[in-house]
């Protein structure tokens, strides 16, 4: 009777404890902080134009543009000449009293703002010819020169130039539903991009005179109206790559007679640019899975290189539903080309390299470009353009539908390092991987880099892994972020920001993204609900603008996974991951009452202790295992057969872990046990046992050996910054000098 007075006396000092808490709380208000809150706050609204589901909505449009140019390349004063007629489509549900065209090369007009943002210092020294070109010679001049634009009728047009986009100001507004077809001539000098940088340009090589082409950029592009924000016009600074619209081209490309040339969409006069000889090979190519077929051989590249042709010959292509159009020429080129069968279509392989490149390119190129393919094709859709071109461009890494430019080859001994010939792998990969994301799940670069850099490198890390199991990747690992998550944060952004403002760009827009998505699919969500979702995602949108509220809304509607906490920490903050064990209690089992219980009873609130009887919890430091209990024998007799009781669990040992989280970033506790006779087991609790705010979490872990080491993320799954609380008993770092 004592004992229930007691607890009956403490009753209301405690209901009192808890209402003048309450009341204070009340007093001073609380936000709702918890980590796990829903992203209404943040994401935008969903609309007929793109739903709550993340697909695209009923109203959902897009504009579409298509042109029709003809340019022809000066080698001698390398110089592109050029006139387009664009015929633009307003599929908008608002008519159009303007239209946006994109001037890139404006970058590089001497007139360009783009130079005078960039924070400066003193250099400490300079070779010459680096204090010629920065002090001494005039900058290059690279910009576009606008001669006309005209209406279809031919009369002039009215346009504004701001920097690197160009408005033409419509007579009347385009309707919806409407067209409107205009021309433009221009032409610009085009840039040694290994003296002056840049995207795309010429490739100098002073053995021979010749030059490599690789132009891009190269004509007034349309930009992309929506419905998110209207038109994309944000200037282009360098970071930002590009947003588009689709459209259908056709290109006529007047070259040197003894260049070889190859661009985005179909070539139509094969038999007009080729030789006999080489259209034999190319057909023999057409049907080759195995490996490449030379069409344009070494030797005759080689040879082309001795003579600079006065005569001109046109190639002439055709791109249906691409984003942008890119080309490269040169006399220099070799040409090699296999078939690759996907599930449902065939498509062609293609590599061009000068003879420098070899026997790197030859060996690697075109195969490396077909295994992306298969392996993008395979956890997306299948490749849907006639081919995929690798152009060799040393210091470059640029894509575009269908061809992109890639860096890598030997010295001039013939040696080729590990390092280089990795390199030049994990860059074709990655820009051909491009063609996937943005150029057909088509996101807006100029706002969101993460968008095709970050989807892009995640396929990247997984064809890499697909080509070898022990490929050195750089990116994809969760513990090769650490670094970068571990930095000042002065120097970090949200994955969410702005291209142009972002310090670390490879780490923040490549890498971070890049093994978030990893961090889901192999420890949070798992393969099949991962790559199901992601699926989802790049057909929902493929042809298509996506925001980032598509992708995320489509990883959980697709999945049943809530990821909003998951978003929110890694992509909307610069939060790290920190998990540690912050203690570790052992018990063993008894039947003899502690002295303390009922303090510790009546604090716990956990039984009632006159329901008796009871087994009882004590600590044991020395880690004892439990003795037989008579209670306990005798229980489990009764209630089990000798069968069962050879099956069932009888733990002797009992730990009770503390798990605290001194980051901000929310993750699965991931934990291993190892025991005394070396085996291991592995607990993976979901993250979402932080659900309630907690700073720390306990679980109990009831084995039957005893227990030697406990290991937070022991195969370093989660980025976790500082791994020195991630073990019991705690190691002690070694020594650089034991």
């Amino acid at each position: 009777m004592k004992k229930i007075c007691c607890l009956l006396l403490l009753f209301p000092a405690i209901i009192f404890a808890q209402e003048k808490e309450s009341e204070k709380k009340r007093e001073s208000g609380r936000y709702d902080n918890n980590r796990f809150s829903q992203m209404y706050d943040i994401m935008a609204t969903p609309n007929m134009f793109r739903t709550a589901s993340g697909a695209p909505g009923s109203a959902y449009y897009q504009q579409q543009a298509d042109y029709k140019i003809d340019i022809e390349l000066d080698d001698k004063n390398t110089k592109i000449f050029g006139k387009e007629t664009i015929t633009y489509h307003n599929n908008a549900p608002e008519g159009l009293e303007y239209l946006w065209i994109q001037l890139d090369q404006n970058q590089n007009a001497r007139s360009s703002k783009s130079p005078l943002v960039e924070n400066q210092r003193m250099d400490q020294a300079l070779t010459p010819s680096g204090f010629a070109k920065k002090y001494n010679e005039e900058d290059f001049d690279g910009g576009f020169n606008i001669e006309y634009v005209r209406d279809a009728s031919g009369k002039p047009m009215r346009y504004v130039i701001n920097e690197t986009m160009m408005r033409i100001d419509l007579p009347k507004p385009l309707k919806p539903k409407e067209k409107i077809s205009f021309s433009i001539k221009w032409w610009y000098n085009i840039n040694n991009y290994r003296v002056y940088g840049g995207r795309s340009g010429y490739e100098h090589f002073d053995s021979d005179g010749n030059n490599i082409y690789v132009i891009a950029q190269f004509y007034p592009r349309m930009a992309v109206y929506n419905d998110v924000e209207g038109w994309q016009n944000m200037q282009f600074w360098g970071s930002g790559e590009f947003a588009l619209p689709f459209g259908n081209f056709d290109v006529n490309i007047t070259v040197p007679a003894d260049h070889v040339l190859e661009a985005t969409g179909e070539l139509l006069n094969r038999d007009e640019v080729f030789t006999k000889e080489q259209l034999k090979r190319y057909k023999l190519a057409e049907n080759t899975f195995d490996k490449p077929i030379e069409i344009v051989t070494q030797a005759e590249a080689e040879a082309a290189s001795k003579g600079f042709s006065n005569k001109k010959k046109t190639w002439k292509f055709s791109a249906k539903n691409v984003r942008d159009f890119g080309i490269s020429s040169s006399r220099k080129f070799i040409y090699d080309a296999m078939a690759v069968q996907l599930s449902s279509r065939k498509t062609m392989a293609i590599s061009l390299y000068p003879p420098e490149a070899n026997p790197l390119w030859g060996e690697l190129s075109t195969k490396t470009v077909a295994h992306t393919l298969k392996c993008y094709s395979a956890r997306t859709f299948d490749y849907p353009y006639p081919k995929a071109i690798s152009i060799s461009a040393e210091d470059q890494g640029m894509e575009y539908p269908m061809i992109c430019w890639n860096y890598g080859r030997p010295d001039d001994k013939g040696f080729v390092s590990d390092r280089i010939r990795y390199g030049m792998q994990s860059v074709i990969i990655h820009e051909v991987g491009h063609n996937f994301f943005p150029m057909i799940v088509n996101s807006d670069e100029r706002q969101w880099s993460w968008m095709d850099e970050g989807l892009n490198t995640f396929l990247q890390y997984l064809a890499e892994k697909d080509l070898d199991p022990n490929y050195p990747s750089q990116r994809g690992p969760a513990k090769n972020i650490v670094p970068y998550m571990k930095g000042a944060q002065n120097f970090l952004e949200p994955i969410m920001s702005n291209s142009e403002t972002i310090h670390q760009f490879g780490a923040n827009a490549y890498a971070k993204p890049a093994t978030g998505l990893n961090i889901l699919r192999e420890t949070i969500m798992g393969h099949e609900l991962f790559d199901f979702a992601f699926k989802t995602y790049a057909n929902r949108w493929k042809f298509k603008h996506p925001t980032p509220e598509d992708f995320f809304r489509t990883m959980e509607d697709a999945s049943a996974v809530d990821l909003d906490w998951f978003w929110r920490g890694w992509f909307y903050s610069t939060n790290y991951v920190d998990l540690g064990i912050k203690d570790v209690k052992q018990y063993r089992v008894t039947d003899k009452k502690p002295e303390d219980l009922e303090k510790v009873s009546i604090r716990r609130g956990r039984f009632n202790q006159e329901a008796g009887p009871f087994v009882y919890f004590v600590e044991d430091k020395n880690n004892l295992a439990s003795a037989d209990v008579t209670l306990l024998q005798d229980f489990i007799n009764q209630k089990y057969s000798l069968e069962e009781r050879a099956k069932i669990r009888q733990p002797k040992y009992f730990y009770e872990v503390t798990f605290e989280k001194p980051g901000d970033m929310l993750m699965p506790i991931l934990v291993q046990l190892t025991y005394d006779d070396g085996t291991s087991e592995d607990f993976n609790f979901p993250v979402q046992i932080w659900r309630k705010g907690n700073d720390v979490v306990g679980r109990v872990f009831a084995t039957e050996k005893k227990v030697t080491k406990i290991q937070l993320d022991p195969k370093e799954q989660t980025a976790d910054i500082d791994v020195s609380n991630n073990t019991w008993p705690k190691e002690q770092l070694k020594s650089k000098f034991d």
